[in-house]
């Protein structure tokens, strides 16, 4: 080959190169995409996946319309699962919390977050601990020294057995040397309707899925799982923002927990496929709507994709390890 055919088939190889490269660049759904959410309706995860599912129609940021699939059975294992067997397939994201370690830890289940293709972190939620408005109690302190006076009457509830809510049950029986019944539910918002009916004595509900019950006077926050208040101060209820409720260690109750909201594709997807989601997600934490959205659900806004993601769950995982085996909740 002479020195012109051998620069000419160079430049047409460079140009099939760079096409390649922009049609992997381009990629994008071809059909409706699942969101799968391993927990039931009317919950904050499902609430996120809805409220985000709106938030891209609105703004037109995809082609393709996405459907919110529920799968709450056996605690989040179903979803967990069932997003784990379906290796490759590009048009279904889990939308899940840190369920992702607790239900495995508990059960034994054969998954792991590693099966899967992080693509990213978009909030963390915090906790509260509420009580019926109905009740005596005014603060933490009111309420555990109820609790310590009769073992075992008092009733917790929270979503699913050994998972976020449970968990945070037993630290605060810990740092407070206390014991409750805990009653497990399908998701939050069962666990908030059953407090405003009093068949429970509180539960660990984080904002978004006590807020309607909040704002109506049925429901009184005692105080926050975290290391500060709320930075969000518009009023919630007539006299009420996040910011007004106290933390639980500013009463005396040093119990801090938050959780994770992050979107995980099946394992072995290609790159150009996690790069779309990523970039998809990014432009939904850029929207007011968005803004507006984890303003009035008192959520963190907290955004990590890529390396910074997968170090971050790594050492989540492990925390929760640690905690779950302090309160014995670790599958023999």
């Amino acid at each position: 080959m002479n020195k012109l055919k051998l620069t000419h088939a160079l430049a047409i190889a460079g140009l099939a190169l760079g096409m390649g490269h922009a049609a992997a660049a381009d990629w994008a759904p071809t059909k409706s995409v699942e969101f799968v959410v391993p927990f039931s309706a009317g919950g904050a995860t499902d609430n996120m996946a809805r409220a985000i599912q709106g938030i891209i129609a609105k703004h037109k940021l995809m082609n393709q319309p996405i459907v919110v699939q529920n799968k709450a059975g056996a605690s989040g294992a179903e979803g967990l699962l069932d997003i784990k067997g379906t290796p490759g397939d590009a048009h279904r994201l889990v939308v899940s919390s840190s369920g992702l370690y607790t239900v495995p830890l508990a059960t034994g289940l054969p998954f792991n977050w590693r099966d899967l293709t992080p693509v990213a972190m978009v909030a963390q939620d915090e906790f509260i601990l509420w009580v019926n408005s109905d009740s005596p109690f005014k603060t933490p302190q009111d309420y555990l020294a109820a609790v310590k006076k009769e073992p075992g009457k008092f009733k917790m509830g929270g979503t699913s057995s050994k998972r976020e809510d449970q968990i945070i049950t037993a630290m605060v029986e810990k740092a407070a040397g206390v014991k409750f019944i805990y009653i497990p539910y399908k998701g939050g918002g069962e666990a908030a309707t059953q407090l405003s009916g009093k068949h429970i004595d509180s539960n660990p509900n984080n904002p978004s899925e006590s807020i309607a019950q909040w704002r109506a006077g049925q429901h009184r926050a005692l105080c926050l799982f975290a290391d500060k208040r709320s930075s969000y101060t518009e009023k919630v209820t007539d006299t009420q923002s996040w910011a007004d409720v106290p933390t639980c260690k500013e009463k005396g109750l040093d119990v801090q927990y938050q959780m994770l909201r992050v979107f995980m594709l099946p394992g072995k997807v290609q790159p150009e496929v996690t790069k779309y989601y990523t970039e998809l997600l990014q432009k939904v934490v850029a929207t007011p709507d968005w803004k507006e959205y984890v303003t009035k659900n008192a959520l963190k806004s907290t955004v990590m994709v890529g390396d910074e993601l997968r170090n971050y769950l790594g050492k989540d995982e492990q925390n929760h390890r640690q905690i779950m085996k302090a309160a014995g909740f670790m599958a023999p």
